[in-house]
């Protein structure tokens, strides 16, 4: 059974009721939310996750990171160690986009390792295996897809992102507009591009009932993806994106009436006055499920400072009721991540997630930064440091510049604000 199944019967699993106690939440609150669709729990049930999430209405707003090799970059140790640094910055879970050579061993190695869920994109590895046995990526079949996606589902992948969204009749309002930037999904382009060499619809679409046999087995949570996001701000919440939305909220229904739990993903690059309408679109479109976003990125100049720009949509996005952010590093546009692009993506993002839980007034919060306060009002530099967002980063640069007075630092010195009121509160 699945826990949207369990749910369904009004069963609290063992897995609720931890998840609950870490939410500060009901359980028996949590059970009716993953019953109505609003809270998926992504948890393979062939494997144990030393630290598994829920995701949705009124839980803390969790991170995703993204790792995985390229054709230029394949080291499977290297992303084994992007792993571990995401993870202890504090990312909820994983996912594994890889392209490269050796892509299940890359997949296997980061599950074995992973104390979060994971998520993959299984036709990523369809169209690897495609290249690799036919020469062209696009040579698969709709049973290669099936049979990818039982074997990640076996080895323990917690969700899936598949494109069933990506469909003619999407792509067929999409070619009608005008957009800057066509189609800028990885995996929505390989199903564009699939659709137009074969002449057939979309396998995921077509075989989404196959597709969610796979998924019930082995409780894999779907995330339906937004294979047609907007790639540019121009082209945001356009007739193609609406389309999209509209035949994932469908899917979403099949999918919790055979008990599979469903979130949906969303945009992509998003201007700050549009960011309210896409999740009150999602929201509506899609019967409450949760919504995971990547960003939003809110303008198309930061390059180098992709992740702030995604931070700021991913903090109006989260308080606004997205439930899931994507994060986005500074290597974002540009290059293949690199360990420090995925530290500083993932703590951008865990700020960016913290903002929208005090917005949302998430139980506890706000205790955090209230621990903060107190530490800064009695200068009390070694809590401040182990109470910031990234302690060792604090101690660096606490190190770095030391004050002649240890109560201050040397940003204000002999006139911090802070000790000037100690001592007049003192009088």
């Amino acid at each position: 059974m699945t826990q949207l199944e369990y749910a369904k019967g009004k069963r609290i699993t063992p897995l609720m009721k931890r998840l609950a106690a870490e939410e500060n939440l009901p359980a028996k609150l949590i059970m009716q939310r993953i019953a109505e669709g609003k809270i998926v729990i992504p948890h393979n049930n062939t494997r144990r996750i030393k630290r598994p999430c829920a995701v949705g209405l009124g839980m803390r707003t969790k991170v995703n990171a993204n790792l995985g090799t390229s054709t230029d970059k394949c080291d499977i140790k290297e992303e084994l160690r992007k792993l571990f640094a995401a993870v202890k910055c504090g990312a909820d879970t994983v996912m594994d986009l890889s392209v490269g050579r050796g892509l299940k061993e890359t997949r296997c190695a980061i599950l074995k390792n992973s104390a979060v869920p994971l998520g993959t994109v299984p036709v990523y590895q369809a169209a690897v295996r495609a290249k690799e046995n036919k020469k062209n990526f696009l040579e698969f079949s709709a049973g290669d897809i099936m049979e990818t996606l039982e074997e990640q589902a076996a080895s323990g992948v917690d969700f899936f992102t598949i494109h069933a969204g990506v469909t003619r009749k999407s792509l067929k309002i999409l070619k009608s507009q005008k957009r800057v930037l066509g189609i800028v999904s990885r995996g929505g382009a390989m199903l564009a591009g699939w659709m137009n060499l074969h002449k057939k619809e979309n396998p995921f679409f077509e075989y989404f009932d196959k597709i969610l046999d796979i998924a019930y087995k082995y409780d894999v949570t779907l995330s339906l993806g937004d294979g047609l996001r907007p790639g540019s701000i121009l082209d945001a919440t356009d007739k193609g994106q609406i389309a999209e939305l509209k035949i994932l909220g469908e899917l979403a229904l099949r999918a919790r009436k055979k008990n599979v739990q469903v979130m949906i993903e969303g945009p992509g690059h998003v201007p700050l006055g549009q960011i309210k309408i896409n999740i009150d679109l999602e929201k509506q479109l899609c019967h409450g499920a949760p919504f995971y976003v990547l960003g939003p990125l809110v303008c198309d100049v930061a390059a180098g400072y992709d992740h702030i720009n995604a931070a700021i949509g991913a903090a109006v996005a989260g308080w606004q009721g997205a439930d899931f952010l994507c994060y986005v590093t500074p290597a974002e546009h540009l290059r293949h991540p690199s360990i420090e692009d995925v530290r500083e993506g993932v703590i951008a993002f865990k700020i960016a997630a913290h903002a929208a839980d005090l917005a949302k007034k998430i139980p506890f919060a706000a205790s955090w930064d209230k621990k903060m306060s107190l530490a800064r009002s009695r200068r009390d530099w070694k809590k401040q440091i182990l109470l910031s967002v990234n302690p060792e980063k604090a101690a660096k640069y606490r190190k770095s510049s030391r004050p002649h007075d240890s109560g201050v630092c040397t940003m204000c010195g002999d006139y911090c604000s802070i000790k000037l009121m100690d001592e007049c509160l003192r009088e």
